[in-house]
């Protein structure tokens, strides 16, 4: 079956101060459901050793639309959409025990070689290993391309710490968000949470690494372009905005 789906009771961790689903949780637990069908169809992280692959994150779009609140139930569903040679893209939505549509994504994803860190590519073995629906949850199928901005407000400079290193051996995904949300300004971090949140990422980051986190603020989305600290490499780049 092509949707699967995950329940979920919301702790202490995964909520804000207004005790409601925060978009670290969101992220987290859509992460979580992708890889638990990747590992019932037999190519998750039980199968790496032996195939010498890994699933990683090109991109996130996700939309908030109610937020779910502490102690309650969730429903998340996730299916894949669409695959070439390159890359594969996946969709989610998540319900509360009401039955509410909490919150829509669609992501973008790629193998790499866990031997030499470099683009395996998607083999029809390992599309065919899926069963792919074709329902869409934005009108637009691609994930657009975030463009860095030419004008910085506002930059910080933070060091990657071991315990941000995932399986991968590189800064897990979930991180990025947070570096995000250290650059915002005071003001605008003290604000209600975000129901946009976009991510490009564009290069790894290894542990050891320092790096500068740009912030600007256009049409009234906040972006946020993480990159190495003499600004050589672009490591990602990130809307929040409602």
């Amino acid at each position: 079956m092509a949707i699967y789906e995950m329940e979920y009771i919301l702790g202490f961790t995964d909520i804000n101060k207004k005790s409601e689903m925060s978009n670290r949780a969101i992220i987290k637990v859509l992460e979580n459901v992708a890889g638990m069908q990747s590992e019932k169809v037999g190519f998750g992280l039980s199968s790496i050793e032996k195939t010498g692959l890994s699933w990683v994150l090109l991109a996130w779009k996700i939309k908030v639309l109610n937020r779910p609140i502490y102690n309650t139930k969730i429903t998340i569903k996730t299916w894949p959409r669409s695959a070439n040679k390159i890359y594969t893209y996946r969709d989610f939505e998540i319900y509360d025990e009401k039955g509410r549509l909490c919150a829509i994504a669609t992501s973008k994803w790629t193998l790499i070689n866990i031997h030499t860190g470099k683009l395996a590519g998607l083999s029809k073995e390992n599309i065919n290993m899926y069963d792919f629906e074709q329902k869409s949850v934005f009108e637009e199928e691609e994930v657009e391309k975030l463009k860095e901005p030419t004008i910085t407000t506002h930059e910080i400079k933070l060091e990657v710490f071991r315990s941000q290193i995932d399986v991968n051996n590189h800064v897990h995904n979930l991180c990025y968000l947070d570096f995000a949300y250290e650059t915002l300004p005071e003001e605008v971090y003290n604000q209600e949470e975000f129901n946009n949140i976009e991510i490009m990422y564009k290069k790894q980051i290894k542990y050891g690494n320092k790096i500068k986190c740009k912030y600007y603020l256009e049409n009234e989305k906040n972006t946020i372009a993480i990159k190495s600290e003499d600004e050589k490499i672009l490591h990602a780049i990130i809307q929040l905005y409602n």
